[in-house]
């Protein structure tokens, strides 16, 4: 398993995607949006994490060939060349994701992993970062320093503003973590149960053909996929077998692929007059 990657989804975790499921079902008018140029009752919210980043050049080969946008969620995640997502090499690939139009969300600098909640703030572990697997207590405010650093990031280096948007690392969260990052204006993002397209599972007992078929048969209409773009633990890289005929096969089912912008529940987070730059 790579280093911080997320496990099973804890209670919490769990309890706010059935919530938003149940958001779904209740106001599926409201989950109506628009896929390129086709309004749909059907839309997907297809979502990576950085990670390693090897398969990067993979995964947007086949969002382009699909033309397929999607939400990265950025973090300054260790890498296979021996440096950095946000580092200088990868610089050039996140320009040209902006220039294609894709959407970005925080996923904390250091990937920061929730552990417990102290008196005055938390308990996190890094993944990342010089601090890597050492227990940290941040305040609520050195916390939101943490979700909003990949967005100066973003915003110095390719001048696109993020949307107001984050994805706690292995989507491990508490209700006063989710209150201190709302009240410093961020909204968390997790996925759909069907969504978690389990590219961090072990290959031997989840092969690819398995995660396909899984995935094809259970995802459902306003779903937030989850997937990575390098898996340090995999064996059997997911993306190069799965991610396009996953693709292909929910467009023939009725599905079109959007982002966060244009979800319901989010689209407001990405408004350029509601960010802090």
């Amino acid at each position: 398993m790579r280093s911080g990657c997320r496990k099973k989804p804890t209670a919490p975790t769990l309890s706010a995607v059935l919530a938003l499921a149940l958001t779904f079902n209740a106001t599926s008018a409201a989950a109506q949006t628009v896929c390129g140029q086709h309004a749909t009752d059907k839309p997907l919210y297809l979502t990576f994490d950085t990670g390693h980043m090897a398969i990067a050049p993979l995964v947007s080969e086949v969002l382009s060939r699909q033309q397929v946008l999607v939400t990265f969620f950025l973090a300054n995640e260790k890498t296979k060349t021996g440096g950095s997502s946000l580092d200088a090499e990868w610089a050039p690939w996140w320009k040209a994701r902006v220039a294609e139009g894709h959407a970005f969300g925080s996923h904390t600098f250091d990937h920061h992993v929730w552990r417990a909640d102290v008196a005055g703030g938390f308990v996190l572990r890094p993944t990342a970062g010089p601090q890597t697997g050492q227990n940290q207590t941040l305040t609520a405010a050195e916390y939101c320093a943490q979700i909003q650093r990949p967005a100066t990031w973003l915003h110095t280096t390719t001048g696109h503003t993020m949307g107001q948007v984050f994805r706690a690392p292995g989507g491990k969260t508490s209700p006063a973590l989710l209150a201190a990052a709302k009240a410093c204006g961020w909204s968390h993002v997790p996925w759909s149960p069907a969504g978690f397209l389990g590219d961090e599972l072990p290959s031997s007992r989840y092969p690819n053909a398995k995660l396909l078929q899984q995935a094809l048969n259970n995802i459902r209409s306003g779903d937030i996929l989850l997937a990575h773009l390098g898996i340090w633990s995999r064996q059997d890289p997911w993306a190069p077998a799965v991610l396009e005929p996953l693709i292909v096969g929910l467009k023939a089912k009725g599905f079109c692929f959007a982002t966060l912008r244009e979800h319901p529940l989010y689209a407001a987070a990405f408004m350029l007059d509601a960010r802090k730059k």
